[in-house]
């Protein structure tokens, strides 16, 4: 969406009727353009209200993120955060900040992202203020290959911050978290730098906190959302303070000792533990057995009739039964 369209949404956030005129001599513009805008917020699953007679309203508030507080909140643990209104993807913009020299830390949070990207060029659904999409940007000194099991690691880092809340999240290997075995988020991973080091991951999140009923249609899995299943009411901005710092002493964790501290944790939050599933391989074979685990390389531990099989890649699935 336009900033235009972002300015007058945010004028609209009180919940107050605003006038059409009063919008319009407010961000100096003309009516026809906020009549644009409101167009182009409905369009993406804003629901405007407009009274004749006296102006525009949202039937409901946005949630949007405080950029000031969550910095504030998490500087200390040597992050900077970012809040962006729109961008195509968090993880594409981070990596051009990151090679422009952005330091470890950096935090780039959407307002709206458009083309969000799940693993394997999958897009991820989010509407305007409707999801936590953000990227975190960290700097190791060791090689790529020392970074095997960081996607594990992120989501037990996001798994404990949701616990924290009463949230019964789970983790399906390799990166997606779940609640009651419906989608509740992922993890994208991407790595850049030398084989021998240094090197850097960006490490981007997409977690649904509000889904609505268009995005719920644009899912092609059973999803949750954080609204739905939080004990408590809780704002975008304060679910985003507390994954970011459990982040923070994850990945300290992880750089200093590898995913060998975290493994116990992270099956204990594995949703296919000693559960009959069925893995599907990047070149479409597809192997049936028993989900054992993750072995110390973050390798998923299958148990089939020809023995132990450890797999690096592949999507997982319950395996239906006869």
């Amino acid at each position: 969406m336009r900033t235009l369209t972002f300015a007058v949404l945010r004028r609209l956030a009180d919940g107050e009727l605003h006038s059409g005129q009063t919008l319009a001599r407010g961000l100096a513009v003309s009516r026809g353009s906020i009549w644009n805008a409101l167009n182009e917020a409905r369009a993406a699953g804003v629901r405007v209200q407009r009274v004749h007679g006296r102006g525009y309203r949202l039937r409901d508030r946005l949630d949007w993120l405080d950029a000031e507080r969550i910095h504030a909140a998490v500087a200390a643990a040597g992050l900077s955060v970012r809040v962006r209104d729109c961008c195509p993807s968090t993880n594409a913009q981070m990596l051009i900040l990151a090679e422009a020299g952005a330091p470890s830390g950096t935090v780039l949070a959407a307002e709206m992202q458009t083309h969000g990207r799940g693993r394997l060029g999958r897009p991820w659904h989010s509407g305007l203020a409707s999801a936590l999409t953000f990227s975190l940007l960290w700097r190791f000194d060791k090689p790529i290959a020392g970074l095997a099991g960081l996607s594990l690691a992120t989501g037990v880092a996001i798994v404990r911050a949701l616990r924290e809340h009463a949230v019964d999240a789970q983790l399906k290997w390799p990166n997606d978290l779940l609640w009651h075995e419906c989608k509740l988020g992922g993890i994208l991973i991407e790595v850049r730098g030398d084989a021998l080091g240094p090197c850097l991951a960006v490490i981007g999140v997409g977690l649904n906190v509000r889904l609505g009923d268009d995005e719920k249609r644009r899912i092609d899995q059973p999803a949750a959302d954080l609204g739905a299943v939080a004990a408590a009411a809780r704002s975008r901005s304060d679910w985003l303070i507390d994954i970011l710092r459990a982040l923070v002493d994850v990945l300290r964790l992880f750089d200093a000792r590898g995913f060998a501290p975290l493994r116990s944790e992270w099956s204990s939050y594995h949703v296919h533990q000693d559960r009959a599933v069925r893995l599907t391989l990047p070149d479409g074979e597809r192997i049936d057995g028993i989900a054992l685990g993750i072995d110390a390389d973050a390798r998923l531990l299958l148990s089939t009739p020809d023995g132990v099989r450890a797999l690096h890649a592949g999507d997982v699935s319950l395996r239906a039964q006869p």
